[in-house]
């Protein structure tokens, strides 16, 4: 089944159609399991769905989630955490049970077995339903760098200098003060959620769009395997559509 590429007519309606899509799968499953992703795209897209539960449309106690990566060093209270991050976008604002919670824990003293635990953990709540993902400059979903094969597991990875340049802002905007390392899914992990969904939006992910959804497939994009995937869906507003649809339209001459 070829990719399901929605372009939105602006960044507002891309993240309100990713939050209706998020929420219609929150209440059409009677165990929903999401694999949840963080950055500036998903901060929009989680104020959606907080405002849609305050209003009582969106119940999340059913809900469980495990989140695609975090920061190696960094405790779930550090404000730089991707732990902390969730707690102030989503979890503290809905009513998810804390058990049903799961980021990787970047602190343990046992990074291999910490990494094993979580997809075992995946595996006994019945596998992931929806996985939402964001694409990194270097074209990487979750944390899955250059070259990252599309078997690779949960696992403990070196963070590229330009994924550390991307995301000094939380660091006080220095590079060298992000962690070198972190935990993430791997491609293989996540390409078994039943449903993937990519959100991108602005002219910065342009290039990088193009050459996940028209290029090689290749673990140097690690974002092209979701090619691979039968039930795959796409969200982009017109600046990070653009490149695409120039070179989509050219190979359709």
């Amino acid at each position: 089944m070829p990719l399901n590429v929605i372009i939105a007519p602006d960044t507002a309606s891309a993240f309100q159609r990713a939050a209706t899509f998020l929420a219609d799968h929150i209440r059409g499953a009677a165990h929903p399991v999401l694999g949840l992703a963080t950055g500036r795209t998903m901060e929009s897209i989680y104020a959606l769905l907080v405002s849609d539960h305050q209003a009582g449309k969106l119940d999340f106690s059913q809900l469980t989630s495990f989140n695609l990566d975090e920061y190696v060093g960094l405790s779930p209270t550090d404000p730089r955490s991707y732990r902390h991050y969730m707690q102030e976008h989503l979890f503290g604002h809905v009513n998810m049970r804390p058990e049903h919670v799961h980021v990787p824990d970047g602190t343990a003293s046992d990074l291999v077995a910490e990494c094993a635990a979580y997809e075992a953990a995946i595996q006994n709540e019945g596998g992931l339903g929806l996985q939402l993902l964001g694409i990194g400059e270097t074209g990487h979903i979750g944390f899955n760098e250059p070259p990252s094969a599309f078997d690779t597991r949960t696992r403990p990875v070196t963070l590229d200098d330009v994924t550390r340049r991307q995301n000094a802002a939380m660091f006080g905007g220095q590079p060298d003060a992000v962690p070198h390392t972190a935990l993430t899914m791997g491609v293989g992990t996540i390409l078994e959620a039943r449903e993937l969904l990519l959100v991108a939006t602005g002219s910065s992910k342009a290039r990088i769009v193009a050459e996940a959804l028209l290029g090689p497939l290749t673990p140097d994009i690690s974002a092209s395997a979701i090619r691979l995937h039968a039930n795959c869906t796409v969200i982009l507003d017109h600046e990070a559509a653009a490149i695409w649809k120039q070179q989509k339209s050219a190979s359709n001459l």
